[in-house]
């Protein structure tokens, strides 16, 4: 199991559309083989970046969502925000789930 955080860091005043962005999300990756579910984390602190946490059964299927068709078709929705919604550069990390209280995993 591994977890892929994207960070996300968001201007104050775009807070709510980025939000309301993955409200409204096309939900393409629910139905790929390996996801096992995702969140979208609200950061607490002003100027800290909201954490987009998804959860994968292996590399491989995270790997196969990033190069599949409905990758492509889900982020193609990105541009609904403007450029100066984002404060900062994404940030990428990938880690393997060592151990969890929740069953799940």
């Amino acid at each position: 199991m591994i977890t892929v955080a994207n960070r996300i860091f968001v201007a104050p005043e775009f807070a709510e559309q980025f939000e309301e962005r993955f409200r409204a999300r096309a939900g393409l990756v629910d139905t790929m083989p390996g996801f096992v579910a995702n969140h979208v984390l609200r950061p607490t602190k002003l100027g800290e970046p909201y954490v987009f946490l998804t959860f994968w059964e292996s590399h491989e299927a995270f790997r196969s969502w990033t190069e599949s068709d409905a990758f492509k078709q889900g982020h193609a929705r990105s541009g609904s925000l403007p450029r100066e919604a984002f404060s900062g550069p994404n940030v990428l990390e990938v880690h393997e789930v060592v151990t969890s209280s929740d069953p799940r995993f």
